[in-house]
C-alpha cells in the first residue's frame, strides 16, 4: 500500500493557492531485515527557509549501538538534500547541549540543541524535557520539544511569522502482538494514545484490535479475508480516517514483513468532495467569492504511518 502527499518548496512571495500543486511526495515502507532494524520516528514538515516553503524531515533512529537525530532540507525545486545528524546519546555529556552550521542553497542555517535532561517513553522521538531548534535569517523557523522558554532564552532570536506545519509522521514498531504510539489529530495539543493488536496465532480465526485513548474503535473479524480495508471513526467529536493493510502478518516470511496502518484526521474522500461541491460557487454575505487559500484558512491536516514489526 502506498500514501501520496502533495506538497513543494515554494518562494514565500508566490500565490499561496498554489501551494503544493506540482510536487508529489510518495511515502512508501520498504521492508527491514533482522541485520537492519531498528526503531525509527521519521517527522516531514514544511517551513520557510531562505525565502522558500521547504521539506524538512526529522529522523529519530534508535538501536541496540546508537540513537540519533537527523535532519534533512529539501533545496528549492527539491532535488537536492542538505542534512545534518546529532548524536542523542554520545559519549560526552556536554555534547548533549550544542549547535551546527551547515548551508541551504548557499545560506546558513543553524541547528541548537539540548539534551541534557531528554526523557523517552519506549520511542526512539523523546517525549519531554529537551529542544532542537532550526535558524535561518536569525528566525527559528522550527522549533521541536517541550523547553521553548529555554531554547529562546539561549537564542535570543526573534519567532518566525508562520510556523512549520507538521505533513506526516511515519512510525516503525517491533513487537510481538501489541503496537502503541501516539499521534495528534486536532490543533487542542492532546495527543492520543494509539494501541494496534492481533491474534494471528493458533487455531481460531485471526482478530484485530484498533484503539485509541483506551477504547475499542475498530475490531475487524476473520482478518485473512479483510486483511486490508479502512473505516472513519470519531476521536474527541472530530472524524478520523483509518486505513490498514496487514498481509504480510499473514502471508509473509515471519519477520521480514509488516502490517502497515494510515491514520487521518478528517472526513473521507468521498465526504469531502461533497463538501466542495456544496461550498463552491458560493457567495459571502459581502459578495466576495466562496474561494480561499488552502495555506491561509486551512492549515494542513498531518497523518500518522505507522509500519508495525511483528517479532518472533
Amino acid at each position: 500500500m502506498a500514501f501520496h502527499l502533495s506538497f513543494r518548496s515554494q518562494s514565500v512571495s508566490s500565490s499561496k493557492s498554489n501551494h503544493g500543486s506540482h510536487l508529489t511526495k510518495r511515502i512508501t515502507e520498504e521492508p527491514f531485515t533482522s541485520k537492519t532494524a531498528e526503531s525509527t520516528v521519521t517527522c516531514i514538515y514544511q517551513a520557510n527557509i531562505a525565502g522558500y516553503w521547504r521539506n524538512v524531515s526529522v529522523l529519530w533512529c534508535k538501536n541496540l549501538m546508537n540513537h540519533t537525530l537527523n535532519l534533512k532540507v529539501d533545496s528549492a525545486r527539491g532535488e537536492f538534500h542538505y542534512t545534518c545528524k546529532i548524536d542523542v546519546k554520545p559519549w560526552y555529556f556536554w555534547n548533549k547541549r550544542g549547535y551546527k552550521t551547515f548551508e541551504v542553497d548557499g545560506h546558513q542555517v543553524q541547528v541548537f540543541w539540548d539534551l541534557r535532561s531528554v526523557k523517552f517513553s519506549g520511542s526512539p522521538e523523546p517525549c519531554s524535557d529537551y529542544y532542537v531548534a532550526l535558524v535561518s535569517d536569525e528566525e527559528v523557523v522550527l522549533l521541536l520539544g517541550d523547553y521553548k522558554k529555554k531554547a529562546y532564552k539561549r537564542m535570543k532570536m526573534r519567532q518566525t511569522v508562520v510556523e512549520a506545519v507538521l505533513l506526516v509522521k511515519r512510525e516503525n514498531v517491533f513487537a510481538k502482538k501489541s503496537f502503541s504510539t501516539k499521534a495528534m489529530f486536532d490543533d487542542k495539543g492532546k495527543e492520543s494514545d494509539i494501541v494496534v493488536e492481533s491474534s494471528t496465532i493458533g487455531h481460531k480465526d485471526p482478530e484485530m484490535w484498533i484503539s485509541i485513548d483506551g477504547i475499542v474503535l475498530i475490531h475487524v473479524k476473520n482478518l485473512q479475508w479483510k486483511f486490508r480495508g479502512n473505516q472513519t471513526v470519531m476521536v474527541n467529536k472530530q472524524p478520523v480516517q483509518v486505513f490498514w493493510d496487514v498481509h504480510d502478518w499473514l502471508f509473509s516470511v515471519p519477520g521480514l514483513g509488516h502490517g502497515l496502518f494510515i491514520f487521518k484526521p478528517g472526513p473521507s474522500d468521498a465526504e469531502s468532495d461533497k463538501e466542495d461541491r456544496a461550498f463552491e460557487g458560493c457567495d459571502s454575505d459581502d459578495g466576495s467569492s466562496g474561494y480561499y487559500s488552502t495555506r491561509s484558512y486551512a492549515p494542513f491536516e498531518s497523518c500518522l504511518v505507522l509500519c508495525a514489526y511483528k517479532l518472533e
